[in-house]
């Protein structure tokens, strides 16, 4: 067991771009049921009276990196954060690859969740952002020491020492972890931001657009431009119980 005091003294300093992926949606959806742009705004202004208020110190920054934070607590558990935990954490990757690589792996786990659920007939499009960060007490799980217990914190569904690792190092000042990915083929890192003191910048950058096709053989990713190609068979997520079955199974077929 990490102490909070063993953690803090295992933290070092970190900066560099990270990624994130989330469904493109959001101002399209209010687009489609508004008869112009001045409709879309109001209809906008009125949907933010009813989401969740901003924790403070979050206005400036840009919904994408402010979501993450806004949206706590969730009901479900995550690697680092507990079901109904009021902080929140943002995921991103050290490479774009290893951002798409988990969003697949999370597309296929809410099929498996879902019973009954239709498979979409086209691709999903997706957007993948970057932002710089700038950290003073970063957690590095990858490296000596605490890398000896690497299968603990890369285990595919047990996340309750994922869990409590990081609430000690939230009591210990810790401000990001860094860990292996346990779904990039290529092992890549992760990053868990904890708190967004550690954004560079308010906005995000580099925006790229990718397109995730579920397939009960596998999972086909495309980007747009540079144009890149990814394809995620049964061997990619078979370690992870949740979703070994997913793969082959007859039920859910494509809607049209």
């Amino acid at each position: 067991m990490w102490t909070a005091d063993a953690l803090a003294s295992e933290a070092v300093a970190y900066a560099g771009e990270i990624w994130r992926v989330v469904e493109s949606q959001a101002r399209k959806s209010t687009l489609r049921i508004a008869d112009n742009l001045l409709e879309q705004q109001i209809l906008e202004e009125e949907i933010e009276t009813v989401k969740p208020i901003l924790p403070k110190g979050v206005d400036h920054l840009d919904p994408l990196l402010r979501t993450p934070f806004r949206y706590a607590p969730y009901p479900d558990g995550s690697r680092f954060r507990r079901a109904g935990q009021p902080e929140g954490v943002y995921y991103a990757s050290e490479a774009v690859e290893t951002a798409i690589a988990e969003q697949a792996f999370l597309s296929v786990l809410l099929v498996t969740e879902s019973p009954g659920m239709i498979l979409p007939s086209r691709p999903v499009e997706y957007s993948a952002f970057a932002v710089d960060v700038d950290a003073d007490l970063v957690v590095d799980l990858t490296k000596p020491p605490l890398v000896k217990d690497a299968e603990v914190w890369t285990h595919p569904s047990d996340y309750r020492p994922c869990q409590d690792m990081a609430d000690h190092a939230r009591e210990g000042g810790v401000q990001a972890i860094r860990y292996q990915s346990a779904r990039d083929p290529h092992a890549r890192a992760n990053i868990a931001v904890l708190t967004w003191k550690v954004f560079a910048s308010p906005q995000p950058k580099t925006f790229q657009t990718w397109h995730i096709f579920l397939r009960r053989t596998g999972v086909d990713v495309m980007r747009e431009f540079p144009r890149t190609t990814m394809a995620f068979g049964a061997a990619a997520f078979a370690n992870d119980p949740r979703v070994a079955h997913y793969f082959g199974s007859p039920l859910s077929p494509n809607s049209n």
